[in-house]
């Protein structure tokens, strides 16, 4: 089973949470807060930063499996962290972990 193959390669699982992770912080910085502070929509952030805040603690507990599984250095997973707290930096981020054998 493809699901199997996933749960086993904390590589790949760190990736899609990483892509996912990034969207939403994607829609909540270029999306909900403008809906928040140009439209006086205050329920955009509160549900999207909700979100965005689980998905990113999901984030960081991969990128710890990956840390202590898998071949992350003490220096890719700080540059993973400081990925997740830059809009687009996962997708980076992405990037460095595809070219890793």
């Amino acid at each position: 089973m493809e699901n199997s193959n996933l749960e086993n390669n904390p590589k790949e699982v760190l990736m899609k949470v990483g892509n996912i992770e990034g969207w939403s912080f994607i829609i909540l910085v270029f999306i909900a807060m403008p809906m928040k502070y140009m439209m006086g929509i205050e329920i955009a952030t509160k549900i999207v930063g909700m979100i965005h805040g689980g998905l990113f603690v999901w984030f960081l507990f991969s990128l710890y499996n990956f840390h202590t599984t898998s071949l992350g250095s003490f220096k890719l997973t700080f540059v993973g962290f400081i990925a997740s707290l830059i809009p687009f930096g996962t997708f980076f981020y992405n990037k460095k972990l595809a070219i890793l054998n």
